[in-house]
C-alpha cells in the first residue's frame, strides 16, 4: 500500500514508518525537518512540508492510497491549532485526490469517562490536572480535530492511546471501542495498531483505544520523560 505519514519525525511517526517499510509498504514521510529524519529505504520518500501549508499537504497526499496522522505538539499554555488546521488540510487534500482511508491519533483522555480500575488520586487529581490544566490546549485542539474527522465522509478511524512510552517490540496489546484499564501505550504497539487499522476495515468510522499491558513503566518515569516533550 502507498501510505503518507504526517508527523513522521515524531517518535510514533518514526515507528509507523519503520514498521510500514518492514511490512512492504511504500511510505511518504512528511516532516518539517526532512534533514533530521533518521530512516532511509528505497520504498521511503522523505518530504519536507508543514501541515499548516495546504498546498504542501495536497502535494503529499496526491497519489497515495491512505493517510496516517501522528501529529503531536508538546504541552504548553499557548493556544494549539496544529491538529485541527492540519487535519483540515489533510482531509481537503484527500477529498480532492480521491483518497479515502484515514487513521489518526488523539488520546484516551477524550473518552471523557473515568479511567476504569484506577485509584481515586489518579482519576480525581492526576489525570484531571494533566487533561484540564497542563495539557488543556493540546486536548482542546485534539477534540476539534476529532470533530472535523467525524463530520467528514472519509473512511476514518481515530486511535486513542494512553500515556506513550518507548518499547523495543510490539506486544500483545489490547484494542477496543471503549476506554480500557491501564495507563500506558507503547509507541511500538500504537504504530502496529495504526498499520492494522489503515490496512484493514475492522473499525471503519470508529474510535478505538489501544492499551499496552506488558512491560509498562511507572507513572513517574513516564511523566518525567514524556509530559513536556514533543515525542508523539
Amino acid at each position: 500500500m502507498k501510505l503518507v505519514v504526517f508527523g513522521a519525525n515524531g517518535a510514533t511517526g518514526r515507528q509507523v514508518t519503520a514498521q510500514a517499510i518492514a511490512e512492504g509498504h511504500t511510505v511518504t514521510a512528511v516532516t518539517r525537518r526532512p534533514e533530521d529524519f533518521p530512516l532511509s529505504h528505497r520504498r521511503l520518500t522523505v518530504t519536507g512540508a508543514d501541515v499548516l501549508d495546504s498546498a504542501a499537504v495536497e502535494r503529499c497526499v496526491a497519489g497515495q492510497e491512505a493517510v496516517i496522522s501522528t501529529l503531536g505538539v508538546p504541552f504548553g499554555r499557548n493556544p494549539v491549532t496544529v491538529y485541527s488546521e492540519g487535519i483540515t488540510h489533510i482531509t481537503q487534500a484527500m477529498t480532492k485526490h480521491g483518497v479515502r482511508r484515514l487513521v489518526c491519533v488523539t488520546s484516551t483522555v477524550l473518552f471523557d469517562v473515568p479511567a476504569p480500575g484506577e485509584t481515586f488520586f489518579f482519576r480525581k487529581v492526576l489525570e484531571p490536572l494533566i487533561a484540564r490544566t497542563v495539557g488543556r490546549t493540546v486536548y482542546d485542539d485534539m477534540r476539534r480535530m476529532e470533530q472535523i474527522v467525524q463530520d467528514g465522509d472519509h473512511a476514518w478511524t481515530i486511535v486513542r492511546p494512553a500515556g506513550l512510552f518507548d518499547a523495543e517490540a510490539v506486544s500483545g496489546y489490547r484494542i477496543a471501542t471503549s476506554r480500557q484499564p491501564g495507563r500506558f501505550t507503547s509507541r511500538a504497539d500504537l504504530a502496529d495498531a495504526l498499520l492494522r487499522q489503515v490496512t484493514g476495515d475492522g473499525h471503519l468510522r470508529a474510535v478505538v483505544d489501544v492499551r499496552t499491558s506488558d512491560g509498562v513503566p511507572s507513572i513517574l518515569d513516564v511523566i518525567r520523560k514524556e509530559a513536556f516533550g514533543s515525542r508523539k
